[in-house]
């Protein structure tokens, strides 16, 4: 097979990654095409993959309404070159408009429910892959399974974490550190949504500055004074950073998300919601605030907490136990797309099979 997959976050390359790389040892052919937006391209050559990059995305209204027509455009062109014989994504307006004027089908993985971005891409999509836990109905198109996004990259089937991150991020192993992601506010699904203000991250900062060395993951520019804080790795080093934290604290889904699978505490403010995010307080592993009010209180209360760090992998063993090996999952479904929607269709929980 040739496959086509549209990548519109850093994230979604971890997500699809496996799928790729295990596919390719059976042959099958991948392209990827992305917008530059924060570190897509240094992952995709990380992982070695061969990228087509559209150039930097539109922020502004009209900016994004110019944007859908040419890398639409941009995108069909790829398509005529390429080939595919299936188009996916993570909910791209692009590759399903793509797939619909190339006669292709267009698999899409859904986890946000962003009804904006879902509205365009939904009528020309063949099957939305979405978690049990995702809080929304995308009608007889949707196929669920037991599991996360963050689950197809962060499996122990094929992540184990490396302690040489210590030497990565230039401290002395075991020396503690915390995480704390800014979201830049820019997406669609960030207009009317909050998280912290500019007071309260100067708050967090005095505080953990005391105990831990602070690493600050930014989706835009940092201002002056939390510029000492900023990280600088290989972008595909940060799950391994992550996995050794004492804690996350942030307003981004997917590195929160993240952390709680790793079994890190993971603190998200933000005032969008998310079945995966509520899920995954329901084990414990994740805090929600909708603001900043309440954040310093559960940190201090996390620090105080005994064997925090043996109590959170516990969480996290029975979190596994209950879910599927996502990528295993995802290359059944490509491999034997059409058939694979039909029979999660007659066979919802047929998803067991990769436990």
């Amino acid at each position: 097979m040739r496959i086509l997959i549209d990548i519109g976050h850093p994230g979604h390359v971890h997500l699809f990654k496996n799928l790729a790389k295990e596919m390719q040892k059976k042959g099958h052919t991948f392209l990827f095409t992305c917008r530059q937006k924060e570190f897509e391209i240094e992952l995709m050559k990380a992982e070695g993959f061969e990228f087509v990059s559209f150039g930097k995305k539109y922020n502004s209204t009209v900016g994004k309404m110019f944007g859908l027509l040419k890398f639409d455009f941009m995108t069909v062109v790829q398509g005529l070159k390429f080939k595919p014989d299936l188009f996916m994504s993570h909910g791209s307006p692009y590759a399903a408009h793509a797939a619909a004027i190339l006669r292709k089908p267009h698999v899409s993985l859904e986890d946000t429910g962003n009804m904006e971005q879902v509205k365009l891409y939904l009528p020309f999509t063949k099957s939305v892959l979405t978690s049990t836990a995702f809080h929304k109905s995308l009608g007889d198109k949707q196929i669920e399974y037991a599991g996360y996004h963050e689950l197809a990259y962060l499996h122990p089937n094929y992540f184990t974490s490396d302690v040489k991150v210590y030497h990565t991020l230039g401290i002395p192993e075991q020396t503690p550190y915390v995480v704390l992601r800014f979201v830049s506010w820019n997406a669609s699904h960030d207009v009317n949504q909050s998280g912290l203000t500019m007071t309260e991250k100067r708050e967090l900062l005095q505080h953990l500055d005391k105990k831990y060395k602070v690493f600050i993951s930014s989706e835009g520019q940092l201002p002056d004074e939390f510029k000492e804080y900023q990280i600088k790795i290989p972008p595909e080093k940060m799950h391994d950073v992550l996995a050794f934290a004492e804690m996350f604290i942030g307003e981004g889904a997917t590195m929160a998300s993240e952390s709680a699978i790793l079994g890190t505490p993971a603190i998200y403010i933000n005032s969008i919601m998310a079945g995966t995010i509520d899920e995954q307080v329901d084990y414990g592993l994740l805090f929600n605030f909708q603001k900043g009010e309440g954040v310093m209180e559960k940190i201090k209360e996390l620090e105080n907490t005994s064997n925090l760090q043996e109590a959170f992998g516990k969480k996290r063993e029975q979190l596994l136990k209950d879910k599927i090996d996502v990528t295993a999952f995802l290359i059944w479904f490509v491999e034997n797309f059409p058939q694979s929607h039909r029979t999660m269709k007659n066979d919802p929980k047929y998803y067991h099979n990769f436990s």
